[in-house]
């Protein structure tokens, strides 16, 4: 009697375990199904925006200025050859119709990253929506609702998703290998916005466990705001050969490297062109 009661017993937590696999198994599949959909939805957002707007690169005009270096590079520099580099140009009356919150459009060399991106009055709603504000958890690309969309701030932060389909942020950590760090012409990144367009020179790439001290956005005065700078730099995964001083705007990318990891680059204002 007792040693069927045992044998019960051992095949009731059997079947338990069976169907806490199952569950398991079914769950996992839901997410991964929903995780596809998702990606194909930003996909399919991203060829709509496509069809509709032109990302325009504009050769240099009377209003086009670089920023006053205040120690000047080398001659050896890349910098010099930046500087020559044609800014983008978007037209955001298409955009703002598809969602007022549209506030720009980035584009970083050696990524797929070539995305409108908005703001709202938080950093949790474009976590899990769309651009056409649909819920999607791949989220959009989204300025940090601190910060002034006209880069008067001293760090000006964009954030989004680290997908493995390589849609938002999913391709910038490309920046952490030799086949983008090998191409100078990676170290640029440019930026359209209603109110100007501007070119941004990369000289802080690196990943780290989950931090927020990268992300202040004013200081106090220029010696925290130099001790911030050469925080960055010194947190680097390659020695860019970018000189970077409190005088300077500067712009932070991130987004999630893993679970517990972000990927983090910074860039410097070289040079923009106002659009009024």
């Amino acid at each position: 009697m007792g040693k069927n009661l045992k044998r019960k017993g051992r095949q009731i937590v059997t079947i338990l375990l069976m169907i806490l696999c199952i569950i398991g198994i079914i769950y996992s599949l839901v997410n991964i199904i929903i995780w596809k959909l998702d990606g194909d939805k930003v996909k399919e957002i991203v060829n709509n925006i496509e069809e509709k707007v032109e990302v325009i690169e504009k050769i240099d005009s009377d209003n086009t200025e670089t920023v006053i270096q205040e120690t000047v590079p080398d001659k050896e520099n890349p910098y010099w050859e930046y500087i020559k580099m044609k800014l983008i140009d978007v037209d955001f009356s298409d955009l703002k119709e598809v969602n007022t919150d549209t506030v720009g459009w980035i584009q970083v060399n050696g990524t797929n990253i070539n995305y409108p991106y908005v703001q709202t009055d938080n950093n949790e709603y474009y976590l899990t929506h769309d651009l056409e504000k649909n819920y999607n958890s791949a989220g959009w690309v989204f300025l940090d609702y601190r910060n002034k969309p006209d880069f008067s701030d001293n760090n000006t932060i964009i954030y989004a998703h680290g997908r493995y389909d390589k849609t938002m942020f999913g391709t910038l950590r490309n920046a952490l290998t030799n086949g983008w760090l090998n191409d100078t012409n990676n170290y640029v990144f440019k930026i359209s916005t209603p109110y100007e367009n501007s070119l941004w020179q990369v000289f802080s790439i690196y990943h780290i466990p989950t931090t927020s001290d990268y992300l202040k956005i004013n200081f106090n005065n220029s010696s925290d705001y130099n001790d911030f700078i050469n925080m960055l730099i010194g947190r680097s995964a390659h020695k860019f050969d970018t000189i970077v001083s409190t005088n300077d705007k500067i712009i932070t990318l991130s987004t999630c490297y893993n679970e517990t990891d972000r990927v983090v680059l910074h860039a410097k204002l070289i040079k923009y062109e106002k659009k009024y």
